[in-house]
């Protein structure tokens, strides 16, 4: 099969953004005298959008939605201006981008982080262009739902199996799957091989530049 797209997530996959997601929800959680988590305990929370990841920080095993609804209004505003302080692109991916727009292979976005916090991060820290690049608009089109994964082939121009999606977690394994399209997980991302390997992940990265070795295979 010749690919001629890519779908990357974003936090976790092309930049690693734990940093600034754990501080802006802990400054949310001191506000109002909640328990705080460590960088380590909140790469478990992520990976379903921010209102997940307000559920699963706030100490309530089933939070009021009127709390979720104050916690996620402020984690929205706090981090919307910290998402660029310590978030970078992960060591080899500029270089992977370089190398696959040289191929003329299309490459585009696709998180479960909400679309203006996705658009803002990957213009100030990723090639111009990628495109579309497409976060959160509707919580019911969250990744594993193939109906935003579909509609970026559609708008490319490519078949869905011409297209590799690349993700760290299994709801990304999982999108891809429920697209038909090949399912690649990453190894320095926020979940281990493991679980990537049970999501159904056809092969798992060491390295970005492994990336090429499918590319170039046909």
């Amino acid at each position: 099969m010749k690919y001629k797209a890519v779908i990357f997530d974003l936090d976790g996959t092309l930049v690693n953004s734990i940093k600034d997601i754990a501080d802006a929800m802990n400054i949310v959680l001191k506000k109002r005298n909640y328990p705080t988590y460590n960088y380590e305990t909140y790469k478990t929370f992520v990976g379903s959008g921010v209102r997940s990841l307000v559920v699963s920080a706030l100490p309530e095993e089933n939070p009021k939605n009127e709390e979720v609804e104050a916690c996620l209004k402020d984690m929205m505003q706090v981090y919307s201006e910290v998402c660029t302080v310590k978030t970078k692109p992960y060591e080899g991916i500029l270089e992977l981008l370089e190398k696959l727009n040289a191929k003329n292979i299309k490459v585009s976005v696709l998180s479960n982080k909400e679309d203006t916090l996705t658009k803002k991060i990957a213009a100030f820290l990723l090639p111009e262009f990628l495109s579309p690049v497409l976060g959160l608009k509707v919580e019911v089109d969250k990744k594993p739902n193939p109906k935003v994964a579909l509609e970026v082939c559609e708008e490319i121009g490519v078949k869905p199996e011409e297209t590799i999606f690349i993700g760290d977690t299994d709801v990304d394994i999982l999108v891809a799957k429920n697209a038909n399209m090949l399912p690649v997980g990453v190894s320095w991302g926020f979940r281990d091989k493991e679980s990537l390997v049970n999501a159904g992940a056809a092969q798992v990265l060491q390295h970005p530049l492994d990336l090429m070795k499918i590319i170039d295979f046909i």
